[in-house]
């Protein structure tokens, strides 16, 4: 029998959804296809709060990620580093060749802005990058915030991942000024993997115009020359663009203040029931994400042989803890198209499990 996953990503997708991947095929440079794109916009832009264009890009994340730092960092940039992904995306720039500096705080502390203003003052770099909701430590830190600093040094293009707070909460890409702000399909917009989506300043277009070693790929001036055609660069994942347009039909249904205020309700409801139980969350609680609850394992639960009833018995998976932090930690997803009724059910389903496993070897 198949088994739900309440893991940070992939998550869940409806039968909505996946009934919308399997319609015919259509051209990608055919007129079908260029209405298809065209048609995403208006949502797309309600979404990101953004008068810019919106671009579709087949390919995990980390692609867009990527090439977000070969079409703007000319000088250095500096990675804002507090859990796997972001330290990750240091190793990325270095392996681009880039000049690379690192601000470094423990997992499960949030970015200081105080701290990213004094790196910034510096005056050797012209980029950061930022990971708004870290989600191997379940932390958000403070965007706002934030991009209140980079407002400060005009300058620095700011590069911020999305991809597990995007549709959970507002981020106004326009209002904060961000350059370049990106998503992908397998978190809380609820759509499998494979699709990034994101979205460029006018300033961070033309700096891409420089770079002369930008690549094709994720090259930021040709998706904007694509789009001003209605189409994207490459032959696209056309069947992941129709659960896209399907999701974006469901959003529009519910309403962007009735979707945040779920998310938020429903990741409540999961941090009272681990409280509750004796569980801490293990970022601060003013920093911990609205997409999921990351628990430290102060129970010492043997997190597998939880895993193994709740897959067993009760049909869905919870995530373990990542990296470092497995076993110690472990992450519950509330984000994309759960309910309160999912979430009770998930909540009766982790009691049952709880109740028959293990506390682990220490």
């Amino acid at each position: 029998m198949p088994y739900k996953l309440f893991i940070p990503g992939p998550i869940a997708v409806s039968d909505k959804t996946l009934r919308a991947m399997a319609q015919p095929m259509i051209g990608h440079r055919s007129p079908d296809f260029v209405s298809l794109y065209q048609s995403l916009q208006p949502d797309l832009q309600a979404l990101f709060y953004t008068s810019d264009p919106v671009y579709l890009s087949t390919s995990s994340a980390w692609g867009v990620m990527e090439g977000a730092l070969r079409n703007v960092v000319q000088k250095k940039v500096l990675n804002c580093m507090n859990g796997a992904f972001s330290d990750k995306w240091n190793d990325v720039a270095l392996r681009c060749g880039k000049a690379a500096g690192a601000l470094r705080f423990e997992w499960g502390q949030p970015v200081d802005p105080a701290a990213l203003r004094r790196e910034l003052a510096t005056g050797g770099y012209d980029a950061v990058t930022l990971i708004h909701n870290e989600t191997s430590t379940g932390t958000m830190s403070d965007l706002p915030a934030i991009m209140a600093v980079l407002r400060e040094f005009p300058e620095v293009f700011s590069i911020i991942d999305t991809v597990s707070s995007f549709s959970v909460l507002p981020i106004e890409k326009d209002k904060l000024g961000i350059d370049i702000l990106l998503t992908g399909s397998q978190k809380a917009l609820a759509l499998p993997p494979g699709l990034s989506i994101f979205s460029v300043s006018k300033r961070a277009l033309a700096r891409a115009a420089q770079a002369r070693d930008r690549g094709y790929y994720f090259d930021l001036v040709e998706f904007q020359k694509n789009h001003e055609n209605g189409m994207t660069p490459s032959t696209p994942v056309i069947p992941l663009i129709y659960a896209l347009q399907s999701k974006l039909e469901d959003i529009r249904a519910e309403g962007l203040e009735a979707r945040y205020a779920r998310h938020l309700r429903l990741n409540e409801t999961l941090r009272a029931w681990g409280r509750a139980k004796g569980f801490k969350l293990f970022p601060a609680e003013p920093y911990g994400s609205r997409s999921l609850n990351c628990f430290a394992n102060t129970l010492s639960v043997d997190l597998p042989a939880l895993n193994k009833v709740l897959k067993a018995k009760h049909h869905l998976v919870i995530d373990g803890g990542y990296g470092k932090l497995k076993g110690l930690t472990f992450r519950i997803s509330n984000m994309g198209d759960e309910t309160d009724a999912t979430i009770a059910a998930l909540i009766t389903a982790l009691d049952s499990a709880l109740a028959e496993t293990p506390k682990r070897a220490t």
